[in-house]
C-alpha cells in the first residue's frame, strides 16, 4: 500500500526532479504506459510521488511505478535484469516464480525522523510476511500476534488490519472479522489507500455478514466494494446472494394459515362480484401456499371474470401440475378454452375430467355444450366467421402438427378421392381423435 508522508523541501531528495510537472507528458507519450493514466489508483500514486518523492519506497510494490521510474531515469536502470524492461516482451512463465526483488531506497538524505519511520515500515512488512507464513500453516494465534506487531510498527497501513481480519474469517469469528474490516476501510479512506485494498476489505466484510446470516448487510457491503473498485468475483458473489435472498424471501412468506385467510377474503369478494378485489387476495394466497391447487383454480375463475384468459389458463395448468386428478381444474380449463374460442381444447379438457370422475356435472355439461357448438355452430356462421374461426384454429401449434402429419393428410385427401379408404382409416382411434380435433377447431368443416 502506498501512503503519503509529509513532504520535505524539494532539495532534500535528489530524485525530486524525476517526478516534476513534465512526468505526465512523458507517460502519455509512451504507447504502453499511457493506458495507466486512466487508472485513478495509479494517478493517486503519481500525485503522491510528485508531492513527496520520499514516498517512493511505499509505492514500489506497483510494477507500473517501477516502469515510470525507469523511464524517468532514461531507461538505464534495471530492477531485476533486462527482462524487466518495459520495452521488452514479458518473459516466459517459469516453473517456480522468483520472489520480487527488493527495491533499495537511498536514505542518505533522510532526517533521523524519516529514517526511523522508514525502518519501522520495513520492519512492519517483515512482521506481516511472518504472519502470512503462519497463517498458511494454520497457526492462527501466532499469525494474529505477528499482524498486531506489524500494526504497532505501522498503524497507518490498512493491509495489516485486513490480514488480521482474514484470520478471524477463517476461524468463523464473523463479528471480529467485520469489526476489523470496518476499521481497515475507515483507515484506508483516511490515508487514501488504493481502491483495490479498500474494496477487498469490503468484500470480506460482505462475506462475513453473509456467513452470519445478515443478507441485507452483506449485499450492502458488496455494493460498496464494487463502487470502490469493479471486480468480477465480487459481482458474482452479489448476484448469487441476491438470487438466494429472493428464494429465501419467497419461502419465508409462505404460511398455509395466512393463505387460507387470504383465500376466504377472495371468496367473499368473488361472491360480491367484486372481482378486481378478489384477484389480489387470491394472488396473495398463492404466494402464501404456491402448492395449493384449489387456490389457483379460484384465482383462474376470478381472472376469467376480468377477461384475462391467458393468466387464468396459466394458473389452472399449474393447478393440474400440482394435482393431475383435480377434476374441478379440468372443468375450469374447459370453460377457459370455450371463452378463448378453442372448442377442440375445451372438449379435450372436459373429457379428461370425465375420465377421472364420470359423474362430474361441470365436465359433462361442458362437453355436451361444446359438442353442440361444434355440430351446430357452422350452420349459424357467415362465411367470414367460418374463415376467422379456421384461422384461429390454425394458429394452434397442436393443430399445425396434426395438419402436417402425413397420415392425416392422406386421410383428408381420401375423404374427397377415396371415401372407403378414409372410413377405414377412421377406425383407428388416434386418427379419429385427430380428425375430430380438426373439426372442433373449425379447420375441417363437415357438410
Amino acid at each position: 500500500m502506498c501512503m503519503a508522508q509529509d513532504a520535505p523541501p524539494a532539495s532534500a531528495n535528489p530524485m525530486a526532479n524525476l517526478f516534476g510537472p513534465s512526468l505526465i507528458g512523458k507517460i502519455a507519450a509512451d504507447p504502453k504506459m499511457k493506458e495507466y493514466l486512466s487508472d485513478p489508483t495509479f494517478m493517486q500514486k503519481i500525485t503522491m510521488l510528485q508531492q513527496n518523492p520520499n514516498n517512493l519506497q511505499m509505492c514500489m510494490g506497483d510494477p507500473r511505478i517501477m516502469e515510470v521510474l525507469q523511464m524517468a531515469l532514461g531507461g538505464n536502470v534495471s530492477f531485476g535484469g533486462p527482462e524487466d524492461s518495459p520495452n521488452n516482451p514479458p518473459p516466459a512463465k517459469k516453473a517456480t516464480p522468483e520472489p520480487p526483488k527488493e527495491v533499495v531506497v537511498d536514505t542518505s538524505d533522510f532526517t533521523e525522523e524519516e529514517l526511523a519511520t522508514h525502518e519501522k515500515k520495513k520492519a512492519a512488512v517483515a512482521k506481516k510476511n511472518e504472519g502470512n507464513e503462519l497463517y498458511k500453516a494454520k497457526s492462527f494465534a501466532e499469525a494474529i500476534a505477528k499482524y498486531e506487531e506489524a500494526i504497532e510498527l505501522d498503524p497507518k497501513n490498512m493491509t495489516f488490519i485486513s490480514n488480521k481480519a482474514a484470520v478471524f474469517f477463517t476461524q468463523k469469528k464473523w463479528a471480529e472479522c467485520i469489526a476489523l474490516c470496518e476499521q481497515a476501510v475507515a483507515l484506508g479512506k483516511e490515508v487514501f489507500a488504493p481502491y483495490e485494498d479498500r474494496a477487498k476489505a469490503l468484500t470480506r466484510m460482505g462475506k462475513a455478514y453473509q456467513k452470519s446470516g445478515d443478507i441485507p448487510a452483506a449485499l450492502e457491503k458488496f455494493a460498496e466494494s464494487l463502487l470502490e473498485h469493479p471486480d468480477k468475483a465480487t459481482e458474482r458473489y452479489m448476484k448469487n446472494l441476491e438470487l438466494e435472498k429472493r428464494k429465501a424471501d419467497v419461502l419465508a412468506y409462505q404460511d398455509p394459515a395466512l393463505a387460507e385467510e387470504a383465500k376466504q377474503r377472495g371468496n367473499d369478494f368473488f361472491r360480491e362480484k367484486d372481482y378486481a378485489k378478489a384477484v389480489p387476495e387470491y394472488e396473495d394466497a398463492v404466494k402464501r401456499a404456491p402448492k395449493d391447487a384449489p387456490i389457483r383454480n379460484n384465482l383462474a375463475a376470478a381472472l376469467c371474470k376480468l377477461m384475462d384468459f391467458n393468466g387464468a389458463k396459466k394458473h389452472v395448468d399449474i393447478a393440474l401440475e400440482i394435482d393431475p386428478k383435480y377434476v374441478k381444474a379440468y372443468a375450469r380449463k374447459g370453460d377457459i378454452h370455450v371463452l378463448m374460442k378453442e372448442n377442440h381444447k375445451a372438449l379435450e379438457a372436459y373429457r379428461k375430467g370425465m375420465e377421472i370422475d364420470s359423474t362430474n356435472v361441470a365436465c359433462r355439461e361442458g362437453a355436451t355444450k361444446v359438442t353442440n357448438l361444434i355440430n351446430q355452430g357452422s350452420a349459424n356462421m357467415t362465411e367470414e366467421e367460418k374463415k376467422e374461426r379456421a384461422a384461429h384454429g390454425m394458429a394452434d401449434p397442436e393443430i399445425q402438427n396434426i395438419i402436417s402429419d402425413p397420415v392425416i393428410r392422406q386421410v383428408l385427401q381420401d375423404f374427397n378421392e377415396n371415401p372407403a379408404a378414409a372410413q377405414a382409416a377412421m377406425k383407428d382411434a388416434d386418427v379419429s381423435a385427430k380428425i375430430e380435433k380438426l373439426i372442433a377447431a373449425g379447420v375441417l368443416q363437415t357438410a
